[in-house]
Order: structure tokens, then C-alpha cells, then sequence
């Protein structure tokens, strides 16, 4: 297991730059640290989701992420290193799939809600979808592993599935409506 921090701060990232994996020292709103940085928030979101109830599939599922989110940020964080495997995408995949089987087709949009923990997920779902982004941003002037662009794309899909999941079990979905309350 890599370095282990002894001491929290290190004053060397007071000039406004920070270091990556291999000691390559760049600027803290370099496209790189905005990539990794938004994968680490998505991270912190899913563990508002977490803190939620949950039915213990949910849970499960949510907690192998953050270990997957995990291996994404290291990934990010040192260039020309590949941490996410194509089985990553396999499994949300599958997962999406067991979850999605379940539920009704979709024959509105839904609005973000249908309870606290179908709405923590959907805010996790726009973050991971700017995390995405971020990645798209750096990939077009750096060497990203594409397999990380698939899964972050993969992954919101599974947490739009599964904010589906939570409203249905406790608020229910909220069906958004053209053009209604506009003459309030």
C-alpha cells in the first residue's frame, strides 16, 4: 500500500501548484486536477447517497463504486497509468441491467426527487456526468484510458437507474409536466 500521510499538510502546494503520481508538479486547476478532483466529489456525493437508508443491494453496489472511484482518481492522478479494467464497465453494465429490469419503462421524463435518497442520487448522477466532462476536457490534449470515459459514462446511467429504484420506494417518481405552474 503506497505512501501514508503522517502529516496533513505540506506547504508545498501554497504556490498554487500540486504534485501528481511520479512527483510532476502542475497547476491545482490544471485539466488533470479538475478530472481527478470531480471524480473525488463525485465520490463525497455517493457517500451523502450512502448515508441515506437503503435497501442493502443499493448499498452494496454504491460501496464497490467508491472503491472503483477510487481506482479512477489514482488512475487520473498518474499519468499513463491504467487502473480501470474493461470488466469495471462489464459489471456496471450488469448491474444497470438487474436494476433497470425491474422498473416500469419510462414513458415521461422524471424530475429529480422522489425522496432523499433518490435525490442525493440524482445530484451524484449530474456530478458524475461533469466528472465525465472533465475527463473529456483533459483527453483532448492528454493520453486518457478510455475504458475510464466508459465507465463514468456507464455510471451515471446506473445511478439515474437507481435514483428510479429509491423514488420508487419511498416518494415515488415525480413525472415532470409541460408547461405547468408557468402563470405562477
Amino acid at each position: 500500500m503506497g505512501h501514508r500521510l503522517s502529516k496533513i499538510y505540506t506547504r508545498t502546494g501554497d504556490n498554487g501548484t500540486t504534485g501528481l503520481g511520479g512527483g510532476l508538479r502542475v497547476d491545482k486547476d490544471h485539466t488533470r486536477i479538475e478530472a481527478f478532483g470531480t471524480v473525488d466529489e463525485l465520490n463525497s456525493v455517493i457517500a451523502v447517497v450512502l448515508a441515506c437508508e437503503l435497501p442493502d443491494a443499493v448499498r452494496t453496489v454504491l460501496i464497490a463504486v467508491q472503491n472503483d472511484l477510487f481506482d479512477l482518481g489514482s488512475e487520473l492522478a498518474q499519468p499513463d497509468k491504467q487502473l480501470i479494467p474493461a470488466d469495471y464497465v462489464t459489471r456496471l453494465e450488469t448491474t444497470l441491467d438487474r436494476f433497470n429490469e425491474a422498473l416500469p419503462p419510462l414513458k415521461e421524463f422524471i424530475l429529480p426527487g422522489g425522496g432523499m435518497a433518490a435525490a442525493q442520487c440524482h445530484v451524484a448522477r449530474t456530478v458524475c456526468r461533469r466528472a465525465e466532462r472533465r475527463v473529456v476536457t483533459l483527453s483532448k490534449n492528454e493520453a486518457v484510458n478510455n475504458e475510464s470515459l466508459h465507465y463514468l459514462n456507464r455510471l451515471s446511467d446506473l445511478l439515474f437507474v437507481l435514483a428510479r429504484v429509491l423514488a420508487r420506494a419511498s416518494a415515488g417518481e415525480v413525472l415532470w409536466q409541460p408547461g405547468k405552474n408557468r402563470s405562477v
